[in-house]
């Protein structure tokens, strides 16, 4: 008898540790310092929907919401803890239709647009290049102009680096001065024009590298000694023939970043739905969203052949999930929801580019309110933060810190013939000399326990939090806005150099190792 129970137990303890081997986590000794920068985390804010009018911004007359100058008080408290790195405006494709000059001086006196790229709405301008960087310091966060290449000229691209960033005597300083702004702004990053492969002119790639020179050239900042970070439009997800001739035709002392865009979208005729998503849904959007990790390595394998240095950036200035608008809302202005679903795709996209952090240095959800997947959500004067909003304030831990590499081993979640890996992971060590994990796993049916290999990080202590719900399909609504929040998580277990952690289905977890 005490022969049986003894086998049966060591059949436990291998059942026990083959569980944890198939899912490991062996963080690793970096043989270059690699930070990860603060910009992979930052935001998107165009004119579009309810993005600026009504979710940044309600107008300075406005005596029914709290606010400065126009922009929500509780919008600048929520994005501050956040601690957003940076600020991409006026667009995406309304990019590439704003002319800079209708958004400054007395607003009575501005012209109205029609928004013709969203939801063909008019506009009134009263939003613009000064309320937008005064924004971006109570913000404190860095300001991301998109330059109008498809619709606008050389010279009034030239002028609105000459406005905000010039701080001696010319035309567009003492306009500036005359609009009420002593000091300029001191802007680093410029887009040079957005999607130019589609809304911003159908160009390609070819073209737009000419043109691309030819804008960038007369983009002269002579006060800033570091000089623009000019960002090129890059490729539309899977198009490498376009980031190949970026790299080939542009000369690299006029370029400092090329962008990447790309949606975690379903099928583009049918998106489906925020909310009631099926499970083929489900795994068809974290698919998409996995495709991230392939992305960057090929267009990173492209940029090294170019840039065996990495002095050029990857900038993925466009990403996150992409639904059907909510039932009863404008087509054109992209309202969705944001479920659980949401912040599988954030944890799981974060970690590719903290995993990436020697060649990707800047990205940016797209977009920071009422507008895809959005960190927060605006009725009147109501506000919600979103599970994606959580996961980022989760993982502001990683800003800046040196990357530690990692190895995973972890199992799959299927669906029918098809797989992805169901663990994703990234690990920093910040400042202060913490680590921390951040891991996700994406089974909607399936908790994982997962060991952790320290190699040669000697710690004492574990604590964590974790973003968990009942349901995968849960999402914060305004009558009850605190159905997904952060908690703290206990279920991490250290026995001499690992860690053993059981990571419930469809949740996401930071581990804070000292």
């Amino acid at each position: 008898m005490r022969r049986k129970s003894l086998k049966l137990g060591a059949m436990l303890l291998l059942a026990s540790a083959s569980l944890y081997a198939q899912n490991k986590v062996t963080l690793q000794t970096a043989h270059e310092p690699v930070t990860i920068s603060k910009h992979i985390y930052g935001h998107f804010a165009e004119h579009l929907g309810r993005c600026i009018y009504g979710g940044f911004y309600v107008g300075e007359a406005n005596d029914s919401i709290a606010h400065t100058q126009g922009v929500r008080n509780d919008v600048v408290q929520a994005l501050k803890k956040l601690q957003i790195p940076n600020l991409r405006w006026p667009g995406g494709c309304f990019a590439d239709t704003y002319h800079w000059k209708d958004g400054i001086g007395d607003k009575a006196g501005r012209p109205s647009i029609v928004n013709s790229w969203w939801g063909g709405v008019t506009e009134d301008n009263s939003f613009g290049t000064h309320d937008f960087l005064n924004m971006c310091e109570l913000l404190g966060t860095e300001p991301y102009l998109s330059g109008n290449v498809g619709s606008g000229e050389v010279q009034e691209l030239a002028d609105w680096v000459q406005y905000v960033n010039f701080d001696g005597k010319s035309p567009m300083s003492d306009l500036r001065v005359e609009n009420g702004r002593e000091q300029p702004w001191k802007v680093s990053y410029w887009g040079v024009g957005n999607e130019a492969w589609g809304c911003g002119g159908n160009m390609t790639a070819e073209y737009y590298a000419d043109i691309y020179k030819k804008y960038a050239t007369f983009m002269s900042d002579w006060g800033n000694k570091d000089g623009l970070y000019r960002i090129a439009s890059g490729a539309n997800s899977a198009d490498y023939n376009w980031t190949e001739t970026l790299m080939k035709k542009i000369p690299h002392s006029l370029m400092k970043g090329v962008a990447l865009h790309h949606y975690a979208v379903i099928d583009w005729d049918k998106k489906g739905p925020s909310t009631t998503f099926s499970e083929e849904q489900y795994f068809k959007t974290m698919k998409s969203g996995w495709f991230m990790e392939e992305l960057i390595q090929k267009h990173t394998a492209i940029m090294d052949k170019y840039d065996p240095q990495a002095k050029i950036d990857l900038v993925v200035d466009e990403w996150g999930g992409w639904y059907e608008v909510e039932p009863g809302t404008n087509p054109g202005f992209l309202y969705q929801q944001n479920t659980m679903r949401d912040a599988m795709l954030a944890g799981m996209t974060l970690n590719i580019f903290n995993n990436h952090a020697k060649r990707v240095k800047m990205a940016n959800l797209a977009q920071a309110i009422n507008v895809l997947q959005s960190v927060i959500l605006t009725r009147g004067d109501q506000m919600i933060l979103t599970p994606t909003y959580h996961v980022m304030e989760m993982y502001k831990v990683h800003q800046d810190a040196q990357q530690i590499p990692l190895a995973l081993s972890s199992d799959s979640f299927k669906y029918g013939s098809e797989s992805i890996p169901a663990l994703s992971a990234s690990a920093s060590k910040d400042a202060h000399g913490k680590v921390h994990l951040s891991l996700v796993n994406v089974d909607p049916h399936k908790s994982k326990k997962v060991s952790v290999a320290l190699g040669e990080i000697h710690i004492s202590t574990v604590q964590g939090r974790i973003l968990k719900t009942e349901n995968l399909r849960d999402y914060n609504t305004f009558e009850s806005p605190q159905t997904i929040t952060p908690k703290a998580y206990k279920g991490a277990k250290l026995s001499g150099g690992e860690i053993e952690i059981d990571i419930p289905a469809f949740s996401v977890i930071v581990l804070e190792l000292t």
